[in-house]
């Protein structure tokens, strides 16, 4: 990751002798994460959440469901409409074996004061089970309370997890950033507490970035077509779910699957361009990854290629 504007770094490259014997290359490790998400908020968590489950490079540790209030359609009880659909996903998924804690249903009334919750008691186990030197990854897929909430209840987790976050509207040329995104709306506090804690290792796919992976709705039934009860239950919440935030494209024609961008990000780094820069000026000043291009035809293509059959 390089920081922006841009500091020219020299490399140093070492060249060895040829050993007379070569050792066998390590196993690949899989990657630890936890995907915290608002599933019932829209329609492309529970796409993004069947590619994490499906990826074989993820070692998944959880999947949690978060509160997204702000919402014209939200209930008095948002935490348990996203965690009806992440159980009802893992079940289609035979996946019993993956925790799935419920979250807090209010965000941070306090920048200090944690909403506890089973979500983050999880986030916060999970990161200090792990060894020295690896770190748990924390996808945010929307409000960030329960990674906030867990951070604040045991700062100790700091240096042991990498946060991955959906959020933000992002200008690379200016590194100008606007906070008024969904995501970031449903609990400021939590992504102020997300952007001044320092040492925390924090990546962002920007709404200005996610925006251009948009799944057509025509081609997306032909995929999922005659595959199954999943398949069924993505296509039947594409049909019945309810636009709140535009009017345009009533009959829900073509969606941008905001959250899988970030899921595909992780799973193929190829895929995509993250570059580093400051953190907003009225936060604690440190370098930031955000992701600044992404490969939307491979991106497709990869996702349907891990499609569980």
């Amino acid at each position: 990751m390089r920081l922006v504007p841009c500091i020219v770094f020299l490399l140093v490259l070492v060249t060895c002798s040829t050993p007379t014997s070569k050792m066998p290359d390590a196993a690949p490790t899989r990657l630890p994460l936890i995907v915290d998400a608002d599933t019932a908020n829209e329609l492309d968590d529970l796409f993004a959440l069947v590619r994490a489950v499906a990826e074989p490079s993820f070692d998944l540790r959880g999947i949690t469901s978060a509160q997204f209030h702000t919402s014209p359609l939200a209930s008095d009880n948002t935490v348990q409409e996203s965690q009806d659909i992440n159980e009802d996903l893992l079940r289609l998924l035979d996946r019993k074996d993956v925790p799935h804690p419920i979250g807090a249903n209010t965000p941070l009334t306090n920048r200090d004061t944690p909403s506890p919750s089973p979500a983050a008691t999880l986030i916060v186990a999970q990161a200090l089970h792990q060894p020295a030197g690896q770190k748990l990854h924390l996808v945010i897929l929307g409000s960030c309370t329960n990674v906030a909430s867990a951070i604040l209840l045991d700062p100790r987790i700091i240096p042991k997890v990498s946060v991955h976050y959906l959020g933000f509207w992002h200008d690379p040329a200016t590194n100008d950033y606007n906070k008024q995104e969904f995501n970031s709306g449903n609990d400021t506090l939590a992504v102020e507490v997300l952007l001044d804690t320092e040492g925390l290792e924090l990546d962002i796919m920007t709404a200005t970035t996610s925006q251009h992976l948009v799944f057509d709705r025509e081609d997306t039934e032909r995929q999922l077509r005659d595959k199954g009860p999943l398949a069924d239950y993505l296509l039947r919440r594409w049909a019945t779910y309810t636009r709140w935030w535009t009017n345009e494209d009533p009959e829900k024609a073509r969606w941008i699957m905001w959250d899988v961008a970030l899921i595909e990000a992780l799973a193929r780094p190829d895929l995509v361009t993250k570059l580093g820069y400051p953190t907003p000026p009225e936060n604690a000043l440190r370098e930031i990854g955000i992701y600044t291009d992404i490969d939307v035809p491979a991106m497709k293509a990869d996702f349907w290629q891990y499609y569980p059959e």
